[in-house]
């Protein structure tokens, strides 16, 4: 496409911002990138999940070979506490060097920073996006320091912390917190993975480096008095809710918590703006599918921009377009992490017998536990 075309605009540089402007770059789609944070902001402090298909978007971008920490998922082991049932995923059985990979949000954010820099993507720092207004012709992106930006196509990746950000289709409050951490245990990782069902909540490990990233999920009064443990008396709570798996827990670095809901914006076809990742979906954490539907969200936002001729960018037809591609991945995702929380986060007696079933014959039937295995790799259009 042609350089001197208005550039498509990105709100938010975030990491699901960053490759959709690093994909656009790449389709040869003029771009810009507002983002409301200074340039010298420091990075987040959580721990990500990328699936085995986020790791070839970024290799496709460039951006995987520049991240030197990170620890591959080889071995998935999923159990629920007090009752049987055991399914172990195997990246070998399926081919794939790993099933994911456990990074800083603060390290993969720096080095997508680098690649907007090396690609020549321009990128406003310290410019908050206060409206956005559309048009059948334009979008037109209304900035704190009072400029208005017309664009053919505003692409919404602020995490839906925008003023302007429109009320969710759906929503559903878990009334559950995530208790995050890193923890030492006593055993080493190996690659391997948990993921722990409880009443309360699922409760993971995640190798990262040589300790586990822990994502304890409770209820909401319940993760505030755990966070607040002093660290002898969370490891032994720690250790009588997850079990002796990784013998005993050593060490545990300072609590963070977040609140857990579901939100479905979805994107609006037609008007010339569509929202991507946490701007138009939420998810709880189990399962790790929220930020790797967002970077699919962008990847495939990108590519149709790219096929899409230059005066119909934007517009009614190319927006239909995404949100029918974008459907099934997305409705999926959420169905799946919805039907996991709430099947599972309960201890009635005949559903965890069901659930103990359940388990045992997806491990007992490969096919099946490829089909789930796939579907957490690369989602529904996977």
């Amino acid at each position: 496409m042609d350089a001197g075309l208005t550039p498509v605009r990105v709100v938010g540089a975030g990491p699901v911002g960053a490759v959709c402007a690093l994909a656009l770059a790449q389709q040869g789609v003029p771009v810009c990138v507002l983002e409301a944070q200074p340039e010298t902001a420091r990075g987040d402090s959580r721990t990500l999940a990328l699936a085995q298909g986020s790791r070839l978007i970024l290799e496709r971008l460039g951006v995987w070979s520049r991240l030197a920490d990170v620890t591959p998922i080889t071995r998935i082991h999923i159990s629920q506490r007090g009752a049987l049932g055991v399914t172990r995923l195997d990246a070998g059985d399926l081919n794939v060097p790993a099933l994911g990979y456990v990074l800083s949000y603060a390290e993969l954010a720096a080095a997508l920073k680098q690649a907007l820099r090396d690609a020549d993507v321009a990128v406003e720092y310290g410019i908050a996006v206060a409206r956005i207004g559309a048009s059948a012709a334009a979008a037109e992106l209304a900035t704190a320091d009072g400029r208005t930006l017309a664009t053919p196509l505003a692409v919404v990746a602020d995490g839906g912390r925008g003023d302007d950000a429109p009320q969710p289709r759906f929503e559903r409050d878990y009334d559950q917190m995530a208790v995050v951490c890193d923890v030492q245990t006593e055993l080493p990782h190996a690659g391997q993975a948990f993921e722990r069902f409880t009443p309360d909540g699922p409760a993971a490990l995640l190798p990262k480096g040589d300790r586990y990233a822990l994502v304890w999920t409770a209820a909401r009064a319940d993760a505030e008095r755990i966070a607040a443990l002093p660290d002898t008396a969370f490891l032994t709570a720690l250790q009588a809710h997850f079990g002796g798996r990784r013998g005993r827990f050593l060490e545990a670095g300072p609590r963070k918590t977040f609140p857990l809901k579901l939100t479905w914006t979805g994107s609006e076809a037609g008007n010339r703006v569509v929202r991507i990742g946490n701007a138009a979906q939420t998810l709880h954490p189990v399962a790790g599918q929220g930020f790797n539907i967002g970077l699919r969200d962008a990847w495939e936002l990108a590519a149709l921009a790219g096929d899409t001729p230059a005066d119909a960018l934007g517009g009614a037809a190319m927006l239909a377009a995404y949100a029918r591609g974008r459907r099934a991945d997305v409705v999926g995702g959420l169905g799946f992490t919805d039907f996991l929380v709430r099947t599972f986060s309960n201890d009635l007696g005949p559903l965890r017998h069901a659930r103990g079933l359940g388990l045992l014959a997806l491990e007992a039937f490969p096919p099946a536990k490829r089909f789930v295995a796939r579907r957490m790799m690369f989602g529904a259009n996977g």
